[in-house]
């Protein structure tokens, strides 16, 4: 008898396990949001994803996104009521660039992302999601 109650135990601990692991993907999942592809005139192609790392939202940039040839790119964001941020330098040294961002938290949420030459105060290309996300 000892010994079934203590199967029992451990098949119902392991299930529960498993369905932790199963809800936590899922709640992943949840919280990973895609644009649409990037158009404009220098940024056409690639796409954004939004993520949540702790409590900081973080966008990164696909990989088969080109970096526009231009002096200066920067990440630019529109949230949902046409607020513009300009946020950081999308090149780096080298042949580098920034594929990822962490926002500010004063960011409340993204609708747009864009490509901002800050040298010829142009949109290279921008990327929308289907919804805001943050």
């Amino acid at each position: 008898m000892q010994y079934v109650l203590e199967t029992r135990a451990i098949r119902f601990a392991a299930s529960a396990l498993l369905a932790g692991l199963f809800l936590s993907a899922g709640a992943y999942a949840a919280d990973s949001h895609s644009s649409g592809p990037f158009r404009g005139p220098k940024a056409n192609g690639g796409t954004v994803t939004h993520t949540k790392d702790g409590d900081k939202n973080v966008l990164t940039l696909s990989d088969d996104f080109k970096v526009p040839d231009t002096p200066d790119p920067h990440w630019q964001v529109l949230d949902s009521h046409g607020t513009v941020y300009l946020l950081d330098r999308l090149k780096a040294k080298g042949d580098k660039y920034n594929k990822s961002i962490t926002l500010p938290s004063y960011i409340h949420d993204v609708a747009k992302v864009q490509i901002w030459c800050a040298f010829a105060e142009t949109n290279l290309g921008e990327a929308v999601f289907d919804s805001p996300v943050m």
